[in-house]
């Protein structure tokens, strides 16, 4: 496990933007080996995704060989709504690479047979040889997706009831009112995404610190179902400093220490121009 600290939300963004791109440059797609990228939605995200436009936009990044398997969506919320993640997707990243529409995958939160959704969602994943990069964020609470506290460690992609605390936190998205807040969502399990390559998990601000502590510091516990991911073989943590404030000062110390290590990982940054030319 490596938990790469840097000092402000933009410099982590980067790190992981950067991240990304070295992984999908160096695995090399093509229209016969697709590179499947596991992604999250909200605000902690968002810089990232920026990030990545930027590389796209410069020609140094291609999303043409790569699919993209998100993380969730709302129960019945129509996918047209400002707050679907499908919209999320499509304004904030997809419309702006050149990804084929039909290799981003998003879970169809209005589906007639929600079970088989899910079911198709986990074959897909499996058709595409897994995923080899799956990109997270958490909840306060340490939640991954919508694997809620209490959330088995093993489980898959379903249908799942959402915790009182995670539709508040959602009400700032829906004019704070909760009768307009779903109650529902489908998300991938928590064995779904262990079930990837690779794990990079976003996670920033003060209030995301108890959550981290809880990740790094404690055991495995399905209360804090980030935590399972100390027992994944190639998890990154990527946090800025705010998110370390609960952490132990010789923890953070060790862990700094590291970043000469870490840096390696993005640097130097890799561009398709190199072997496309």
């Amino acid at each position: 496990m490596r938990l790469v600290i840097l000092e402000e939300y933009d410099q982590a963004s980067e790190w992981a933007a950067k991240y990304i791109r070295n992984q999908i440059i160096k695995f090399r797609p093509t229209a016969d080996r697709f590179f499947a990228l596991g992604l999250p939605t909200g605000s902690t995200p968002s810089g990232c995704y920026k990030k990545l436009i930027e590389y796209h936009k410069s020609g140094d990044l291609s999303f043409k060989y790569v699919k993209t398997f998100n993380m969730d969506e709302y129960v019945g919320l129509p996918r047209n709504h400002p707050e679907s993640y499908h919209s999320y997707m499509w304004n904030n990243f997809f419309k702006h690479i050149d990804i084929d529409p039909a290799n981003a995958h998003i879970l169809d939160g209005n589906a007639s047979d929600l079970q088989t959704e899910c079911e198709a969602f986990e074959r897909k994943i499996a058709e595409a040889g897994g995923i080899d990069l799956f990109v997270g964020g958490i909840g306060p609470d340490g939640h991954i997706a919508f694997n809620e506290p209490g959330s088995s460690l093993v489980s898959r992609t379903r249908v799942k009831t959402l915790a009182k605390d995670t539709i508040l936190a959602n009400a700032r998205f829906f004019g704070n009112d909760l009768s307009k807040v779903p109650t529902m969502a489908l998300t991938v399990g928590v064995g779904t995404v262990m079930d990837a390559q690779e794990v990079l998990i976003l996670i920033t601000g003060a209030h995301k610190a108890f959550a981290l502590y809880k990740a790094i510091e404690e055991g495995v516990n399905h209360m804090w179902t980030v935590s399972a991911f100390q027992q994944h073989p190639r998890t990154i943590f990527v946090c800025d400093e705010d998110a370390t404030l609960e952490l132990r000062v010789k923890t953070v110390k060790y862990f700094k220490g590291l970043m000469h290590v870490h840096n390696k990982l993005v640097d130097p940054v890799s561009t398709m121009k190199d072997y496309i030319n």
